[in-house]
């Protein structure tokens, strides 16, 4: 273990995985409350091919509708799902794909979480990006022709400060228009200082909402808060962010309970905040560096369909992102359905956009094609690709 990455307070696998720690902002939601009960109630072996077809018939759905598409007797029906869910995609996106690339500015991690290639325990190459680094991998990217990044790192605050993470803000918006975040859950005030920095929208992965799952999963460091994390797409609205992203890592556990939890908790919230752009990643569990055990093939692909499809049946006004960990063809294929938003240059490494990379990667991708190669698939599809539909004046 890297002596720089762990702090003085580090939170041990004998902390209550439930309960708020010192600094974690509790903002009383009753969301989460709400969602868990929900979602333990939940019999998805109890719903038939009448309940699936009801939900298919209805214009508006609700959690029960859902539910019902993510069940067992939903599976014979994808292809209605796939033909529903396209109807909607191209009813309020019309053929736009929107495009974007992720940036890794630092790999240091003060969580032990069992199945990701950058916790604390895991021996790879740790390496943060200085102010220079950074701009020469927005410089690259953007010569690329796209206007939208996604700034990542690992969960150290030390390492990974608030402050450094706005500083990288404040050059890539001299770059892109559209700027997100995937990092460690923050406070309110904290969202409100990325957001005054120059960021729009903020994603973060529950990775399971099973509650016992995921405490034997983090074993260690601040992601081990169940609540904390869970929370914090409605602290950063509160924050004055414009969009928020949901997540589960499909293969930790039960990945219809998960789905279905990801669903309902944007559901929940864009029921709150009204104004809030919600988006879903539908990531599957993928090999890590050092840890040859972890496999994506809990889930398959019908399988994965059938939830990108019920997300947007759902919630039709979604975004969702179809990521590299999937085959170029399977990307290309749900785009044409349901997916509205595709990485494309991706580098998972640090440093690696700009020719030098510095610091291993957090997993390992599927689709390694250059933006122009996932342009001209998407052209291919009859699909308009779009590098941003934000204006600002």
């Amino acid at each position: 273990m890297e002596q720089e990455v762990i702090s003085a307070n580090y939170i041990t696998r004998e902390t209550d995985c439930m309960q708020y720690q010192p600094g974690m902002e509790n903002i009383g939601s009753e969301v989460q409350d709400a969602l868990l009960s929900r979602m333990e109630a939940e019999a998805f072996d109890l719903y038939t091919a009448n309940d699936v077809q009801r939900a298919l018939a209805k214009d508006v759905l609700l959690p029960a509708d859902f539910a019902a598409l993510l069940s067992p007797a939903a599976l014979p029906f994808l292809e209605q799902m796939a033909a529903r869910a396209q109807t909607e995609t191209r009813k309020h996106f019309g053929n736009a794909v929107q495009m974007f690339t992720p940036l890794y500015i630092a790999n240091y991690c003060e969580n032990y979480c069992v199945y990701c290639g950058f916790n604390c325990h895991n021996k790879i190459r740790r390496a943060k990006l200085n102010m220079d680094e950074i701009e020469r991998e927005l410089r690259a990217i953007a010569k690329t022709g796209l206007q939208e990044i996604l700034l990542l790192t690992g969960e150290s605050r030390s390492m990974s400060p608030v402050s450094y993470i706005g500083d990288a803000v404040k050059l890539a918006r001299q770059y892109f228009r559209v700027i997100g975040v995937e990092i460690y859950p923050l406070n309110v005030d904290e969202y409100a200082y990325l957001h005054a920095c120059g960021v729009d929208y903020v994603t973060v992965f529950q990775e399971t909402y099973d509650a016992g799952k995921y405490e034997t999963l983090h074993l260690g460091g601040h992601k081990r808060i169940f609540p904390y994390r869970l929370n914090a797409q409605e602290r950063a609205l509160r924050g004055g962010m414009r969009g928020v992203g949901f997540g589960a890592l499909l293969g930790l556990s039960d990945f219809r309970r998960d789905a279905f939890a990801t669903g309902l908790h944007a559901w929940l919230l864009q029921r709150r905040y009204p104004h809030a752009e919600i988006a879903f990643s539908c990531p599957r569990l993928r090999p890590i560096i050092n840890n040859d055990q972890i496999n994506p093939q809990d889930v398959h692909e019908p399988q994965l369909l059938q939830v990108v499809c019920a997300y947007r049946i759902f919630m039709p006004f979604a975004s969702i992102t179809i990521s590299t960990r999937e085959r170029a063809g399977f990307r290309d294929h749900i785009i044409g359905i349901a997916a509205t938003k595709i990485s494309a240059g991706v580098d998972v490494g640090i440093g690696g956009h700009s020719g030098e990379e510095k610091g291993d990667e957090q997993f390992e991708i599927s689709d390694s094609r250059s933006v122009e190669d996932v342009f001209r698939a998407i052209e291919a599809r009859g699909l308009q690709p779009v590098m941003t539909d934000y204006i600002y004046v």
